[in-house]
């Protein structure tokens, strides 16, 4: 996860490089943390990117771990199995599994063929789990005691360790076959009698995280328990790492990014510097999916050509009732998607919600069908026309609530991601059923009267 950098830098980088002053791009570099790196890596076309990238002041193996999966791949392409191993030593190892996951299956066997067999067997563990699952996520550098030490003991374990993993806030207690059985906070150890033991102070409150779990579920818990760390187990309960909350805060980010970036059709890692023809092949299929769509839209107007030749005045007034619709649609689909994504909405509480939404979208419709009538009477004298726009409102505010919130339940059982395809639908209903409503009640009560 990248972070944010003063707009002065990354002028002053960019500058430096136009001028060719690599070394006074070195000087920047050193002064800047990883994220920080990885940022101006972000920020820079392709040609400046891969001069900044071999700069020596650069320590690949922090870097990679911050840089978004677009981006990575394209610099670690470059890069033999040897240096790709290389730089993920000094990596923890939920970081270097990221990074070998963005490789091709091929490079990865020659990868780990390349790394000494401890760390071999500690990207095996992780490797074999689904990237967006709890396993994907955890580190299996976790600190482990048995209930039945004392403190003293444990005080003179962590000596001896001299170092502790990063972010360990709390020991993991496991029994002699490894088995949970609590967590042991760093805090209770300094506060407590040395003669106590682990089972006397220990805490056994702290549910541990299924393996299998998804990410998003892993996120939902470290938010509502205002967790630091998890211990992750099998379905056995067999302790097999932990997850802390700067991989939890990365889950956040990555499924906002996914959320705002997937109603546009983009992934939520692709590079702003990717090569043109590339960015305009990933455009071009959302554009195509939108076309289909608008066409759709287009050959409902069309089967009422008739009143709109004879009627000018529904062509004026027709976005409007499309538009009311979509955003009224779009509130509802993203209180719902949203509700999803934190586990909010479940097969219980769904139909309660869905007549909410309902009752929600018939009240709005009631109130904005009287403005938009009195408004459409106001403007173009007619009352009959202002009854059929504000009927068609109502019909297409009380759609777009159903839509709004069947759409991404529909999409979801279909296994397909709501957040990416859940606008295009909306739109394509409060469009056609707008459309249809206000040209067929105009048809039906205007020309036919």
């Amino acid at each position: 996860m990248t972070t944010a950098l003063p707009n002065e830098i990354l002028q002053e980088v960019h500058d430096a490089l136009e001028r060719n002053a690599f070394h006074h791009v070195d000087e920047l570099l050193t002064e800047l943390h990883p994220a920080e790196i990885a940022t101006v890596l972000e920020s820079l076309p392709n040609r400046q990117r891969d001069i900044v990238w071999e700069s020596d002041s650069i320590d690949e193996s922090e870097v990679l771990a911050y840089l978004n999966d677009a981006v990575r791949v394209d610099l670690i392409q470059d890069m033999d199995a040897e240096e790709v191993a290389a730089a993920t030593e000094q990596m923890d190892a939920d970081d270097a599994v990221d990074l070998l996951q963005d490789l091709p299956e091929g490079v990865i066997a020659e990868v780990l063929q390349a790394v000494d067999e401890q760390q071999r067997d500690r990207f095996t563990q992780i490797l074999f789990y689904p990237e967006d699952s709890a396993g994907g996520l955890m580190n299996i550098d976790a600190l482990t005691v048995r209930a039945d030490l004392t403190l003293k003991i444990v005080m003179r374990y962590l000596r001896l360790k001299k170092e502790l993993p990063e972010k360990t806030d709390v020991l993991m207690v496991v029994d002699r076959n490894n088995y949970y059985q609590g967590t042991l906070s760093l805090t209770d150890i300094l506060t407590h009698e040395p003669a106590k033991t682990v089972a006397q102070v220990m805490q056994t409150t702290l549910e541990p995280v299924l393996v299998t779990e998804s990410t998003q579920e892993v996120a939902r818990v470290f938010e509502q328990r205002d967790l630091l760390s998890a211990p992750v187990v099998d379905e056995n309960g067999l302790l097999l790492g932990r997850i802390t909350i700067d991989d939890v805060v990365d889950v956040i980010r990555e499924t906002a990014d996914h959320v705002m970036m997937g109603r546009a059709g983009l992934d939520e890692e692709e590079d702003m510097f990717a090569p043109i023809l590339s960015t305009t092949k990933q455009r071009a299929i959302w554009l195509g999916i939108n076309l289909g769509t608008a066409f759709l839209a287009a050959w409902v107007i069309g089967l009422f050509s008739n009143a709109l030749e004879q009627i000018v005045a529904l062509a004026v007034l027709m976005p409007i009732v499309a538009s009311m619709g979509g955003i009224a649609g779009s509130q509802t689909l993203t209180v719902v998607i949203r509700g999803m994504a934190l586990g909010q909405v479940s097969a219980t509480n769904a139909p309660w919600l869905l007549r909410k939404e309902i009752a929600v979208g018939i009240l709005n419709g009631c109130l904005w069908a009287l403005v938009v009538a009195g408004l459409a009477v106001l403007w173009f004298k007619s009352w009959s026309l202002g009854i059929i726009i504000g009927s068609a409102l109502l019909i297409n505010l009380f759609f777009a609530a159903l839509a709004g919130m069947l759409i991404p339940l529909l999409l979801k059982r279909l296994s397909i991601d709501p957040a990416l395809a859940g606008g295009v639908i909306l739109t394509t209903v409060t469009d056609v059923i707008g459309f249809a409503a206000f040209l067929g009640l105009a048809t039906l009560f205007l020309l036919n009267a």
